[in-house]
């Protein structure tokens, strides 16, 4: 039988993979908002509507860079 065969390694594949169809994803959604008119900035307010976990990791992070520098 045959070795199996990575692009990257075993670990990094479906890392890669979950990259490459999120930035797809995003790309394409983006464009078809720009072509209905709207901004970038109301894009990204309506994609953190519809991921309320969002602000929850984007303020996590900020408090322990602001502890960090405090330290």
């Amino acid at each position: 039988m045959a070795a199996p065969v990575y692009i990257i390694s075993r670990v990094a594949d479906p890392i890669f993979a979950l990259f490459i169809g999120v930035s797809a994803a995003a790309l394409r959604i983006n464009r078809e908002e720009k072509e209905k008119g709207k901004t970038t900035q109301e894009i990204i307010e309506t994609a953190r509507r519809y991921a309320p976990w969002y602000d929850t990791i984007s303020n996590s992070l900020s408090k322990s860079r602001i502890a960090g520098a405090l330290d």
